[in-house]
């Protein structure tokens, strides 16, 4: 049996710009499938995996709208839940001209963060190993808190890898505040870490340190990326490594984050799905598996929207072969 990786968290609708900036011009959007697990999810089915999301939307037409094209792209769907207790959650995407983001999103509160730890089903993890993914996004209140880490919780006792995107989005969070020390316990929970530099500066003072202190709380591979900047990746035995980023044309960077760790996650788990595994991996593996990774960020780049951007496996080593 293939090793699932299952994406827990929010699906959503983006609502990406036209990007107009001239005095004058209606800014209008275009509405496209996202959310970063949802994303995730759909990364690692274009690249043909084994890939399922977990989470909640509303029994609402964006709602259906999210199945339809998760299923569209392959991703298993039977455990998405919808809700009539609340909508399904947007976000409008503006972008500037060189292709970076900024949010505005409505979410309070929205069908994602109702899913609560008793929707949760051990039998979820009990056929066969897998990789269980989770962000930050759902961490913004007690009970969605509670639901993710009763996730992880499960995930661990399957002996199933657990995955930690940083991905933080202040203005998701009561007030702007983020809850810095609830990030920073889920994320050592984690046996993967993708975080950004920015991201890891507003976790700690010192973004370094906070890497070497979730090392020795047991993540395995802790993956640092800033920007177009090189990705380096730590392990405990290993120390530090880096990967250069392929040179593309942005176009959009709303799924580059997404595709790189959807790409990370369909290699690790085509090494077995199993923490054993993840220990058991050479240092030019774990070099060959980042490399792939930032292969899928980087084509995701240059193409427009969230679910249409990311990478097919020919993409992806078309893209990895040009660096």
């Amino acid at each position: 049996m293939t090793t699932k990786v299952m994406a827990f968290g929010e699906a959503l609708i983006d609502f990406l710009s036209n990007g107009a900036t001239q005095a004058g011009e209606l800014e209008s959007f275009t509405k496209f499938p996202g959310g970063a697990p949802a994303n995730v999810a759909v990364a690692v089915a274009r690249l043909g995996g084994n890939s399922h999301f977990v989470g909640q939307v509303g029994d609402d037409a964006f709602g259906h709208f999210l199945k339809t094209s998760l299923d569209s792209y392959g991703v298993n769907t039977d455990n998405m839940l919808m809700t009539t207790e609340a909508k399904t959650a947007l976000a409008f995407v503006s972008l500037d001209q060189t292709g970076e983001r900024s949010f505005e999103f409505y979410r309070s509160p929205s069908a994602d963060i109702l899913f609560r730890e008793e929707d949760f089903n051990d039998a979820w993890f009990t056929q066969g190993q897998g990789v269980f993914h989770t962000c930050s996004n759902t961490l913004t209140d007690a009970d969605i808190t509670k639901a993710t880490l009763a996730g992880v919780r499960m995930a661990r006792a399957a002996n199933w890898v657990v995955s930690v995107d940083v991905n933080l989005r202040t203005n998701l969070w009561p007030n702007g505040q983020v809850d810095t020390q609830r990030v920073i316990d889920w994320m050592q929970s984690g046996d993967v870490v993708k975080a950004s530099l920015e991201e890891l500066e507003v976790l700690a003072e010192d973004p370094f340190a906070l890497i070497d202190q979730s090392l020795a709380a047991g993540v395995t591979l802790f993956v640092l990326t800033d920007g177009g900047n090189a990705i380096r990746f730590y392990t405990a035995e290993q120390g530090e490594n880096t990967v250069v980023t392929p040179k593309v044309e942005v176009k959009d960077t709303t799924a580059a984050g997404d595709a790189f760790v959807g790409g990370l996650l369909y290699k690790l788990a085509a090494q077995g799905g199993d923490q054993a595994s993840l220990a058991a991996l050479s240092n030019q593996a774990l070099v060959d598996i980042v490399r792939f990774a930032a292969a899928c960020g980087a084509d995701a780049v240059t193409k427009l929207g969230a679910y249409p951007s990311l990478p097919s496996l020919a993409e992806a080593e078309a893209q990895l072969s040009r660096f």
